[in-house]
């Protein structure tokens, strides 16, 4: 196949000092920084240590700007969106949010991060009972997904992309799965947003969460959370604060009247420094053509992540997960007849390609900044061990 280094992805790379030192392949573990969001978040800091408060209205405009550029990311409205600490935030935001019912079901896979099983497995304590549907290799039945949903489903929570196999899923089809049931849909998006074109609306997304700190190229404790302009009266707000209500600012009147948007969740003071710096990540992913219809992001990472596969095989590599059509993401799941996959990381440490191990599988994640290059030197570092 053919893959090309062009102009405007090695504009990209100029924007990623990490790869002036590393072959990275670590995305859905912890991204690097943009120079754009290391510099954002050091302004903040000389801000904060010169200025203090002072600047305050200056901060919360800015973090205004990082929900605005979520919305856009993903077709919502501004109003839909929440700034969270991570996605494990935002799924307790439903998990808790709901107002359960003993009988109630909610179907999970059973292959999902733990943050998507434990806040459900926790509803167990009222009365809700959780389906988790086994994952038989690495493609989630749809028709199983289906089967365990009926008339008492609440919920069907389930990740885009799986971190262990790389599986892209279709949430409109699993929007659909849960809908016919008369349930709610949530999506753990923080393995594909950032990356892959998701409309919201299009898709019939119920709540969406996602921390900024793989694809999105932010900083971790910053992230965002989507939820359904017509289901804000149906998600109950916890970790209630003066930052929930409509009258947040006046601190003499109390009124628990809450905000008629998404920042009803937000509860309290904000992470100010992670989500400037999330913001400057967001406009630069928007900068390069990520969006809800199309992405140019996603383009490319699957150019990168198809031509890695390609050479992974001519070296005798097993690749975990489908390569085929939308199934195939970010993330590559593979072994090497002989080597640990251990093995495997340590000795691109030593030659500076950083990936991660899952299970029995090495894992790598690159970006639409990675090129040739650097899956030269993760070829370099499987030909390292013996």
């Amino acid at each position: 196949m053919t893959f090309s280094d062009d102009s405007r992805w090695q504009s990209f790379r100029e924007a990623m000092p990490v790869a002036q030192k590393w072959a990275y392949f670590d995305h859905a573990a912890v991204a690097p920084l943009p120079e754009a969001t290391s510099q954002a978040i050091k302004n903040w800091c000389d801000q904060a240590a010169h200025e203090g408060d002072v600047v305050w209205l200056d901060w919360e405009r800015a973090i205004e700007n990082t929900r605005e550029s979520g919305a856009k990311l993903i077709g919502a409205q501004k109003k839909e969106i929440a700034l969270v600490s991570n996605t494990t935030h935002g799924i307790n935001l439903v998990a808790e949010g709901l107002a359960w019912k003993p009988g109630d079901n909610l179907v999970v896979l059973g292959n999902e991060f733990p943050s998507n099983l434990y806040p459900w497995l926790h509803q167990q304590t009222k009365g809700v009972e959780v389906r988790v549907i086994p994952v038989d290799g690495v493609q989630p039945d749809l028709n199983k997904i289906a089967e365990a949903c009926d008339q008492r489903t609440r919920l069907l929570s389930i990740s885009w992309v799986s971190y262990k196999t790389g599986w892209r899923i279709d949430p409109k089809a699993l929007a659909k799965i849960a809908h016919d049931a008369g349930a709610l849909f949530f999506l753990d998006a923080i393995q594909a947003m950032g990356v892959f074109p998701l409309d919201v609306r299009d898709a019939d997304i119920d709540f969406l969460a996602a921390d900024g700190h793989k694809w999105m190229l932010g900083p971790e404790g910053a992230g965002l959370f989507y939820v359904k302009q017509e289901l804000l009266s149906e998600l109950h707000p916890i970790g209630i604060g003066w930052n929930s209500v409509a009258g947040r600012k006046n601190f003499d009147n109390i009124d628990l009247t809450f905000r008629d948007s998404a920042a009803r969740y937000e509860g309290g003071s904000q992470n100010m420094p992670g989500l400037i710096g999330l913001g400057a990540s967001l406009d630069l992913l928007l900068q390069y053509g990520a969006g809800p219809k199309t992405s140019a992001i996603g383009d490319r990472v699957l150019e990168v992540t198809d031509f890695a596969c390609q050479q992974l095989e001519s070296v005798g590599a097993k690749i975990l997960a489908s390569r085929q059509g939308d199934e195939r993401s970010g993330i590559v799941s593979f072994q090497v007849p002989g080597k640990s996959p251990q093995d495997l990381r340590a000795a691109g440490q030593k030659i500076g390609a950083n990936f991660s191990v899952r299970g029995d599988f090495a894992r790598i994640s690159p970006h639409a900044y990675n090129n040739r290059s650097d899956i030269e030197r993760l070829l370099e570092t499987l030909a390292a061990v013996d």
